[in-house]
């Protein structure tokens, strides 16, 4: 299966951040806490360049809490903060509160010069779905970022005064133009950051049932009361649409019913806390 999604907005998205970056002092980089690898473009390693950036592991209570712990110390570093973080319960203060913490040095250098530096900028990036408009509209407590469930909603930059300490410049959400590992692709998919009307669902849902299966049989076994026991991902498939009712006439099988339950189950949060990619 094979999955690239590259529209020219977001080359022309990378020129805009590679621009603007001098106006910012730190980025804050949101990320799903469920596939903390494919949810990082890595051409904004490039373009970000030496920055410093607080990583949001967004999404935290849709993954694993065990994971989350084992991916925040994976990708604190020396430079970079990660800290969990879920868009849907917003904690302004807390984003500050890192803020401030990851430019203490900058902070402090300032001051020690006598130079009012004004209040700290920071440019906000993601790949498309990630949480960044939800991210946005929950700190600042307003409708500033248009929100929805399909990826590619934010399309222009913005500013937002978060408080006197703390300004943000939100950009639109980037991927990049080929996976060169399918699993990456098919972990966007998975989590809706690639838009389904380009997807062929009854097939990546079959793909996030042999996961999930391989996983822990029981996500989808409690969920659905259905029983694996090795089947096969077009036989369990077949199971929960049974279960669901997801029939056509002649008794047939709905599968575009049944990949658009299950995708969408596992995307709420439904089928648990599961994180895909795992240390």
């Amino acid at each position: 299966m094979n999955i690239n999604w590259y529209p020219g907005h977001m080359k022309k998205t990378i020129e805009e951040i590679e621009k603007k970056l001098k106006l910012v002092d730190f980025v804050i980089e949101i990320v799903d806490a469920r596939i903390p690898i494919a949810s990082r473009n890595p051409l904004l390693n490039d373009v970000l360049k030496n920055k410093k950036r607080l990583i949001l592991l967004n999404k935290s209570d849709l993954s694993e809490d065990e994971q989350n712990k084992k991916w925040i110390e994976k990708l604190s570093t020396e430079n970079n903060n990660a800290i969990l973080y879920s868009a849907a319960n917003p904690n302004s203060n807390l984003i500050i509160k890192e803020s401030l913490k990851l430019m203490d040095e900058e902070i402090n250098r300032f001051k020690e010069k006598g130079v009012n530096h004004g209040p700290l900028r920071a440019m906000i990036v993601g790949i498309p779905n990630s949480g960044k408009s939800t991210f946005i509209n929950g700190i600042s407590k307003r409708k500033s970022a248009r929100v929805g469930n399909r990826p590619g909603i934010t399309t222009s930059n913005q500013w937002i005064k978060l408080n006197p300490k703390l300004h943000l410049l939100d950009t639109p959400g980037v991927l990049w133009p080929k996976f060169e590992d399918k699993n990456i692709g098919l972990n966007l998919a998975f989590t809706g950051a690639i838009k389904d009307e380009i997807l062929d669902t009854e097939t990546l849902c079959l793909k996030l049932i042999e996961l999930l299966d391989n996983l822990d049989p029981k996500i989808l076994e409690s969920r659905y009361k259905i029983e694996s026991n090795n089947k096969a991902p077009i036989e369990i498939m077949e199971e929960i649409g049974l279960k669901r009712g997801a029939k056509l006439r002649g008794n047939e099988i709905d599968y575009t019913k049944v990949a658009n339950i299950v995708l969408d189950e596992f995307r709420k949060g439904t089928l648990g806390k599961i994180t895909l990619e795992r240390l």
